[in-house]
């Protein structure tokens, strides 16, 4: 028996004995084993594997020997299960052992993803060569070198894994927006060659066919969802790519069955040159998308974000959409309407304002200093952008909130000559201006905020905030200065005119109907009496219509509409008593009383106008598919108008001309249509 306390070699660590054989763990190199020396092994270590440190004598681990049979070979019953320990470990702990069979896994070669052992062979699945198999993989390592040297494997990174790889870096460009031509780029490839090794480059064909695959893949399964649905609505985004590019993308959005809301790219189209660019070609490429999709008679409105290329309702015979204004475009028109000459030079002298400070290193330094010392918030200045007006608050707020921090830096000689101050002061007077100005920008940036949610029904939003900033927030008030009550009345005005609040007409706007149809707006308490009156005449001719479609296509069972009325079964009375009076009147009413009643399409108009309203953080498809069943044809209404969205979709696209920037430009109008699409439906 050998001597319990033994020190053992540390080479034992990376080898492994195999009859009179030993194995290297990290090269499958064999190596003979004689009367026990470990010579062999600690030279093959220090010329093979040099980066792996041995353990000096003094520090090898003690090694408690115990006898024990293995059960896979009887061959090997004469082998000792080690369990090693730190010198300063306590002899009587007992540490878990590692499984034996998990270790082999970890530490197996991935020539076996290419060759598969059968009896005392193994298979090559390229070419169905066969070799001989003695515990080792030097051979097939070897075969696969000089036969398949395309495929040879590397332990860690298996060919599999390769392929995985060369998928990732197609995903990558269809998120990033990124120009397929990367993937040809030197520096690219040597990030490639050196973290996966003997990765095979693919080609820009490989990662295009890569992209197409899937663009065909989201097709499938955007058609199976859209033959599903009732009804969708369309968006359409028009949007400028350097140089000069114009294209309009086109989304749809619905409400799914289990009243999930949902949008997706349909098509992106590339258009004319401004001076050929007019409704009929825009028409056009709106009619195609639908055919391509086939989701003709389904649309119930399409939002736009341009004013001047979109046909009127009725300008074409084969629309039969109504045709909606982007709110946050129609704010956005307000706003530039209602900024006076005095406004626009307040502006133009805070941005030169904040220009100093985000340019100037030492007045930027001076600034932070200052906001320490007047224990304000280290916030950098905001500079605004001509593009979004909302940027002109968030400029006005931070300035606001480091005013007495600026003036101190401002009036500091050593940081800010006269002159300069000079010019980058902001009067005091003007400083008045911007702190009432400011209060009337953040309710109309909320405003914008609330109707770009994507992820909520925004439509049946736009009336009942367009009426509350008319009426509440737009009005003059005693304090607000000259310039301020002039900028409340121009956007008051604009307003009115871009959305046509005094309409006779305002009761078939589809974003007035999706208010109806919303639980919490559908008392309409925004409109006069006899605006409500002319909603709810429209609510009832649209339910009447559909009542006329479901008899065309075909009667539903009366008996599957869920009961509005309340069910006398619930009344506490005495069982027998109960049942005796419900069987009574069953016979001298009929048993289809009640169903009758509830079907009746101006009943459950007035039902549901006459039911609570839910609270305003309530969401109204969440409110659909609870009450539903209550009020079927105004849930089916419900799915057509609530999925039309408040604003165009312009979160990726209205940026294209940055995101199909220089290195884009050669991207063909198909495929800038498959990048946007498999982009936006990821």
């Amino acid at each position: 028996m050998k001597r319990a306390g033994r020190r053992r070699s540390s080479v034992w660590d990376c080898f492994e004995q195999v009859g009179s054989f030993v194995r290297c763990m990290k090269c499958d190199v064999t190596l003979k084993y004689c009367s026990g020396g470990t010579s062999s092994m600690m030279s093959h270590m220090s010329r093979h594997h040099p980066s792996t440190a041995l353990l000096e004598e003094d520090e090898k681990p003690v090694i408690c020997s115990v006898q024990c049979v293995e059960e896979e070979s009887a061959a090997n019953s004469d082998i000792m299960q080690v369990a090693i320990m730190s010198p300063n470990t306590n002899m009587n702990s007992n540490p878990p052992e590692r499984d034996y069979g998990e270790r082999k896994r970890l530490k197996r070669s991935s020539v076996w993803d290419i060759f598969i052992k059968v009896d005392d062979e193994v298979h090559c699945t390229l070419c169905d060569t066969k070799l001989k198999y003695r515990s080792s993989t030097t051979s097939m390592m070897y075969h696969i070198k000089n036969k398949h040297p395309d495929t040879v494997p590397n332990d860690g990174v298996s060919l599999a894994t390769h392929a995985e790889v060369t998928e990732l870096i197609s995903k990558m460009i269809e998120k990033d927006m990124l120009p397929v031509s990367m993937v040809s780029g030197d520096g690219f490839r040597e990030l490639l060659a050196y973290t996966v090794h003997n990765y095979k480059m693919p080609s820009v064909g490989d990662i295009t066919r890569l992209i197409e695959g899937h663009f065909h893949e989201k097709m499938e399964e955007l058609a199976l969802q859209l033959s599903r649905v009732e009804k969708v609505a369309l968006t359409a985004d028009f949007w400028t790519a350097l140089p000069y590019q114009r294209y309009i993308t086109v989304f749809c959005s619905f409400i799914t069955e289990d009243w999930q809301g949902r949008s997706a790219v349909l098509q992106t189209h590339k258009l004319p040159s401004d001076s050929l660019v007019t409704t009929d070609s825009v028409t056009e490429r709106l009619l195609n998308t639908v055919q391509t999709w086939g989701i003709g008679g389904k649309v119930t409105a399409c939002v736009h974000n341009n004013t001047q290329d979109i046909p009127s309702a009725h300008g074409c015979a084969h629309v039969t959409w109504d045709y909606a204004t982007c709110f946050a475009s129609t704010l956005q028109l307000a706003v530039c309407d209602g900024l006076s000459e005095d406004l626009v030079r307040i502006i133009a002298a805070a941005g030169k304002l904040v220009k100093h400070f985000n340019h100037n290193m030492l007045a930027s330094e001076a600034l932070e200093h200052k906001q320490v010392q007047m224990c304000l918030p280290q916030h950098k200045l905001i500079q605004s952008s001509k593009a979004r007006w909302d940027t002109i608050c968030d400029m006005f707020e931070r300035l606001l909130e480091q005013r007495w921090a600026i003036k101190a830096v401002l009036s500091d000689r050593t940081i800010t000559n006269r002159q300069e101050a000079q010019n980058l002061e902001i009067e005091d007077d003007c400083w008045q201006i911007i702190e009432n100005f400011t209060p009337v920008l953040a309710t109309l940036k909320w405003a914008t905020t609330v109707i770009s949610a994507e992820t909520e029904v925004s439509i049946s939003n736009i009336y009942p905030i367009t009426f509350s900033l008319i009426q509440t927030h737009l009005v003059p008030k005693e304090n607000d200065v000259e310039q301020v009550s002039e900028f409340k009345l121009k956007v008051q005005r604009s307003l009115k005119n871009h959305m046509e609040v005094d309409s006779n007409d305002l009761a078939s706007k589809p974003a007035l109907m999706a208010s109806m149809l919303d639980p919490r707006h559908k008392h309409l308490s925004f409109l006069t009496p006899t605006g409500r009156l002319a909603a709810k005449v429209k609510l009832h001719e649209l339910v009447s219509k559909l009542d006329v479609i479901n008899i065309t296509v075909g009667p539903k069972d009366e008996q599957q509409e869920t009961l509005i009325t309340p069910d006398i079964s619930q009344v506490a009375v005495p069982s027998q008593m109960r049942s005796d009076t419900k069987n009574t009147m069953m016979l001298l009413l009929g048993d289809n009383y009640s169903s009758s009643y509830a079907t009746d399409s101006e009943a459950q108009v007035d039902y549901y106008l006459r039911d609570i309203a839910p609270s305003l953080d309530t969401n109204p498809l969440d409110w659909w598919k609870v009450n539903g069943p209550r009020f079927p044809k105004l849930a089916t209404l419900a799915r057509h108008y609530l999925c039309v969205p408040g604003v165009s979709l312009p979160s990726l696209l209205s940026e294209a001309g940055q995101t199909f920037a220089t290195m884009r430009t050669r991207l063909s109008p198909e495929h800038v249509d498959m990048m946007i699409f498999v982009n936006r439906n990821a």
